[in-house]
């Protein structure tokens, strides 16, 4: 992609975001209900159940116990050996929980490296704005290991609050030298993971199309941390609290699809299918300069897989954002502290507070009178939107809107 066509698009998305005025935190009863023109979709076949292009009344959701999870849950802290803290799962080799995660940095521009390879497989994934109109995600692994990640790209200042929070190995192509410095400035230098370090296979390049790519296989990225003696033990990630049943205390109205647009270049949606009971991805396939008007969609999927990109929560969490550098664009984004938070699972919507009081805690969800929130036992997307950002729900669904500092 030209530079010059980026800062194009930089100049028109940095315009748009721009606030005005006092900052306002968004709730639903202040947004803009108007109607949203219908979407134009292309689609690939949906298993059995899959969501219409129109969001539809979702019937009371009904729970049957099952033996293999206990009505009262798991977490926040004191989890079964074999019950993945980050899923609520169990998992087939309890021997991967006994290692640290494996955080990857993968790319989301240019539209030529979707689909991603080995998204289907990861616990978490975090998507946040990087510079210039565009996201990039970092996608957690522990349950489960994937031989094909990626592809890899650079770190951003965001990372280090997850490196530390998931006691992780980080994976990673390159950063700027003022992000270089402030990770390898920390106490988990010893976990940054490059290239130039591992070689292949751990790290492996491919050139899929003409375009050159770097790939991670989380395997043999924790190898390669036992061979080089980086501490790479179980760690306490206990904070997370998971539920099979649904939890009360939902917003009314309808959540079975969910807008997140981060600018006129990069916007997605998440379609709730009820028979599997989870929340699949439609990503941008053009850029959008009406401010929503004419989004066009495809639905994401796995090329290492060939599964849909699909979560059991999402989650949206507001922190705040700030430059740190205008020329050329870097932000930095605080994720200390607790903030606003509206989590989805099984088509329900539920306006939470997202709580991290030190800076080794992982991520968790409370109600207005502090109560844990209960994760569905699963896969968590993460959307990192700024505090200002708008929020909107009418009859189409849930729309969040990027805005920033």
């Amino acid at each position: 992609m030209k530079k010059s066509w980026l800062l194009l698009i930089a100049f028109v998305f940095l315009v748009a975001c721009r606030p005005v005025g006092a900052a306002v935190t968004p709730t639903p009863a202040a947004a803009s209900a108007t109607s949203l023109p219908a979407m134009q979709d292309t689609l690939t076949p949906f298993p059995p159940g899959a969501p219409t292009a129109t969001a539809t009344a979702i019937p009371t959701p009904t729970f049957t116990p099952t033996p293999s999870y206990p009505p009262e849950g798991y977490g926040p802290a004191d989890f079964p050996s074999n019950v993945n803290p980050l899923t609520g799962l169990e998992v087939a080799d309890p021997a991967l929980l006994e290692r640290r995660p494996v955080l990857v940095k993968v790319s989301n521009l240019p539209r030529l490296v979707r689909p991603q390879w080995g998204l289907s497989l990861a616990d978490i994934v975090y998507e946040y704005y990087i510079e210039e109109g565009t996201t990039r995600f970092a996608a957690a692994f522990y349950g489960q290991n994937a031989e094909k990640v990626g592809s890899v790209r650079s770190a951003r200042f965001f990372d280090a609050h997850l490196i530390r929070m998931y006691k992780a190995l980080f994976v990673f192509g390159s950063a700027d030298y003022r992000v270089r410095n402030r990770l390898y400035n920390s106490n988990f230098a010893d976990r940054l993971i490059l290239e130039w370090q591992t070689g292949c296979p751990a790290l492996c390049r491919e050139s899929p199309g003409g375009y050159d790519m770097l790939f991670a296989n989380t395997q043999e990225i924790s190898a390669y941390a036992a061979r080089q003696g980086i501490s790479n033990g179980r760690q306490n990630l206990d904070g997370m609290f998971f539920q099979a049943q649904v939890p009360g205390g939902w917003m009314p109205g309808l959540a079975g699809r969910i807008f997140v647009r981060f600018s006129s270049v990069i916007y997605n949606r998440w379609d709730y299918e009820p028979v599997s009971g989870r929340y699949y991805r439609f990503s941008d396939t053009d850029n959008d300069m009406t401010g929503g008007q004419n989004e066009v969609y495809a639905q994401l999927t796995d090329r290492l897989t060939g599964q849909s990109i699909a979560t059991d929560n999402l989650v949206i969490i507001l922190t705040p954002h700030q430059y740190y550098s205008l020329t050329p664009e870097i932000v930095d984004i605080a994720l200390d502290g607790s903030g606003a938070a509206y989590a989805f699972r099984d088509g329900r919507a539920y306006q939470l507070t997202w709580q991290r009081p030190t800076a080794d805690s992982v991520l968790s969800l409370t109600y207005a009178d502090g109560r844990p929130f209960p994760f569905k036992p699963g896969t968590t997307w993460f959307e990192v939107m700024g505090t200002n950002s708008t929020i909107e729900q009418n009859e189409s669904g849930w729309r969040f809107h990027l805005r920033f500092p």
